[in-house]
């Protein structure tokens, strides 16, 4: 591996079929809109649009049976958005997936990346 390359690691993705999945985006959408209390905040953090964060919230809350987001909108005293109860429950049960998978395959990705060819430096 090259110097400056990044750790190698896992990237998880949940599919539960037809479309409806939970990866390292959504859950770091997430996230974000639990710190910052928006959506918007939480797009533009990412570099994402703000069409592009409500439609991926629109995807998670209907793919639950509770949304994992609630949102009012803006106004005098401006608008907001909340991790719902299941929206919390969502993250944490994800991060834990996550992190189970990180260290199960901890010792085997170590070897694979020993494995690798060394990439030159440009």
């Amino acid at each position: 591996m090259a110097k400056n390359a990044p750790p190698p690691g896992l990237r998880i993705r949940i599919v539960f079929g037809d479309g409806r999945m939970l990866g390292p985006g959504k859950a770091e959408l997430l996230e974000r809109i639990a710190r910052t209390g928006s959506i918007a905040a939480a797009g533009r953090e990412m570099r994402m649009s703000y069409k592009r964060a409500w439609m991926l919230i629109e995807t998670l809350n209907a793919m639950f049976r509770e949304p994992l987001v609630e949102s009012t909108r803006g106004g005098p005293k401006g608008g907001g958005a909340v991790l719902t109860e299941t929206g919390h429950a969502v993250l944490r049960h994800y991060q834990e997936v996550v992190a189970a998978a990180a260290a199960a395959g901890k010792k085997p990705v170590a070897t694979l990346a020993d494995l690798l060819k060394d990439i030159p430096e440009q």
